[in-house]
């Protein structure tokens, strides 16, 4: 089924959260809804999952409002609340009764959808007794267990480890063939694992709709990329910016990106001054396009 999210806003008091937002997601799509903390992707989520109403605009699924189409969505929140004195296999049933799924459907699907999940032997065991990686799983598991066409999930692995994250995303990777998905993340790594086109949010507005292709190719410019500690910092301004072959400089933290003329010539020197002023060098790199990472934080940072 197709998303169609329509100039949605929502504002709380004097601060706009989301702003006029739209885009589409079609069927069988991975997306990655990113941007930073405060950028208003969870607002957006919740409007799209219908847990929250929209000040204005209208979201679709199916050409139909979200709100008749709940049967439909299956939502992650970022921090999914389970009773703790129930087992996994009790939280699924007491959800699936929520959703109206009938107590024979439940006895089928539920040993299913633990095993899809990788928690059928935990079936009997407390969540109280669950790392962060297995309850997100849970997590997933009840909002699959209605056989939803399209799965919402708000930061799915922000808060969990990196054996938790692992398994979390490799979980992931397997659910994508089989349903549409809209991922909220502010790690722009874990999206790139998964997801095939980017929606990137700033100040609750979008900014980019876009592919990992599309986002490098706007690099084209060859230039020097350093990374060095923030101590060294004062070196870039008052010594390369200086340099009568630097066309320009952009700094983003302690990672600086050096244009220059005839690189191939000015290169060398440009390392030989940082060794003479003692820089410390994390990385030097000549020539190379920028990493996913810096295209994405001068877009939401404005450098």
């Amino acid at each position: 089924m197709k998303l169609e999210i329509c100039n949605v806003s929502k504002t709380f008091r004097e601060k706009t959260a989301v702003n006029v937002f739209s885009m589409e997601l079609q069927a069988g799509e991975c997306v990655g809804l990113i941007g930073p903390n405060g950028a208003g992707k969870s607002t957006l989520i919740k409007m799209i999952a219908n847990v929250m109403n929209t000040d204005q605009g209208e979201v679709r699924l199916g050409g139909q409002s979200i709100s008749h189409m709940k049967r439909e969505i299956g939502y992650l929140p970022q921090y999914p609340n389970f009773f703790s004195w129930m087992s996994a296999e009790e939280t699924l049933r007491f959800m699936g009764k929520l959703s109206g799924i009938g107590e024979a459907a439940l006895v089928k699907e539920i040993p299913a959808i633990l095993e899809k999940v990788g928690l059928e032997r935990e079936s009997r065991s407390k969540v109280s007794t669950f790392s962060g990686g297995m309850k997100q799983r849970l997590g997933i598991a009840q909002a699959l267990l209605h056989k939803p066409a399209f799965v919402i999930m708000d930061e799915p692995v922000s808060a969990l480890d990196p054996i938790g994250r692992r398994e979390v995303l490799n979980l992931l990777q397997e659910i994508k063939k089989e349903t549409t998905i809209l991922l909220s993340t502010h790690i722009l790594n874990d999206a790139q694992e998964i997801c095939e086109r980017f929606v990137i949010m700033k100040q609750g507005e979008k900014i980019a709709d876009t592919t990992i292709a599309e986002l490098l190719s706007q690099d084209t410019e060859q230039a020097v990329r350093l990374e060095i500690t923030p101590k060294d910092l004062p070196w870039v301004e008052e010594v390369v910016r200086k340099l009568p072959y630097v066309l320009d400089v952009e700094a983003i933290g302690n990672r600086v990106k050096i244009k220059m003329e005839q690189i191939h010539q000015n290169k060398a020197d440009l390392l030989q001054r940082a060794l003479e002023h003692d820089v410390d060098l994390i990385r030097f790199e000549a020539e190379g396009k920028d990493a996913l990472e810096d295209i994405f934080l001068k877009m939401v940072v404005g450098a």
